[in-house]
């Protein structure tokens, strides 16, 4: 059963990796006249998460920069070399008390809007769930609320543990809301920074909130 649904939902953005495959730091890339990290830390902010952790380690100094000016709170995680799933368990670790769940997000994925993040938590409110899930088409991807007993579960698994054992442990239990396949572009390579700029040039402005 979940926590207190009633209580603040934080938002844990992931925005630490080294982006390897891009060639750049893919956070630092824009859209619409913002960079990446910027656009997602907004929209977490605007959906009503609090606190909204930003966990950074690749080019830290520069991310710091980056949110300096918004309301969020930076989480240093020296290890992000090890991969994303240390840079969770430090924005997990980084919650305060008091707080009932929390959102995950990808700093990756510019088409996550406020209101799909604010979806997600008005799900969770409605107190039968301790997993909210979104899946794009049959894809499982985030935002994904976790209820802080399924987030403090999460720290006390095996080091080689991920957050999409958790969500597996848990599936059946889960409630789930539904996004187009197309909002669940992500940047990995050269190739898709071009698709979501030209996504965002043929698309209405009330489409990109």
């Amino acid at each position: 059963m979940p926590s207190e649904a009633a209580g603040p939902v934080a938002g844990i953005v992931l925005a630490a990796g080294v982006s390897q495959r891009l060639g750049q730091n893919k956070l630092f890339l824009e859209l619409e006249g913002e960079t990446l990290l910027r656009r997602v830390v907004g929209r977490a902010i605007a959906a009503g998460l609090a606190p909204v952790l930003v966990v950074v380690g690749h080019e830290a100094e520069r991310a710091l920069r980056e949110i300096a000016s918004m309301s969020c709170e930076p989480v240093m995680n020296p290890d992000y070399a090890l991969g994303v799933n240390v840079s969770l368990r430090a924005g997990v670790r980084a919650l305060p008390a008091g707080v009932a769940a929390g959102v995950v997000l990808l700093g990756d994925m510019p088409f996550v809007t406020t209101e799909m993040i604010a979806t997600v938590v008005e799900r969770f409110r409605q107190g039968d769930a301790a997993l909210v899930v979104s899946d794009y088409e049959g894809v499982q991807a985030p935002p994904t609320l976790f209820d802080r007993s399924l987030l403090d579960e999460f720290l006390g698994m095996g080091a080689d543990a991920c957050s999409r054992h958790l969500v597996k442990r848990h599936r059946s239990e889960a409630a789930e809301v539904r996004w187009p396949a197309t909002a669940l572009a992500d940047i990995d390579v050269p190739d898709d920074y071009e698709r979501a700029k030209a996504t965002v040039a043929d698309r209405s402005p009330m489409d990109a909130r």
